[in-house]
């Protein structure tokens, strides 16, 4: 296949995607993607006739079948306190969570 991803280019996607795998993780991983790399040329092999639109799914969302915008409303959950009475540390109506752990990425 004249698209597919090479080990070195897959290499660099786990890099920028900050990935650890194993050497049998990776092969399975690249494998999967190359092989979806090829049902997408497939489908994209499929005659079609020029008046078909092209969309980024199946169905096109016209507004007559579109339900109406709404408007953004501010609502209380009547429950809230019952909520903040489960969570093991909270102040000021806020849910305290731990921090997490980060290293800065070159």
């Amino acid at each position: 296949m004249a698209d597919s991803i090479n080990i070195e280019v897959f290499e660099h996607l786990v890099e920028l995607a900050a990935l650890e795998l194993t050497p049998e993780e990776s092969e399975y991983l690249r494998h999967e993607l190359n092989n979806q790399l090829k049902a997408i040329h497939e489908l994209e092999a499929i005659p079609l006739d020029s008046n078909v639109k092209i969309t980024l799914h199946g169905i096109a969302y016209t507004p007559e079948i579109s339900a109406p915008i709404r408007n953004d409303e501010l609502s209380s959950y009547p429950y809230s306190d019952d909520i903040m009475k489960q969570v093991p540390d909270a102040e000021g109506g806020y849910i305290i969570v731990p921090e997490i752990p980060a290293e800065e990425l070159e």
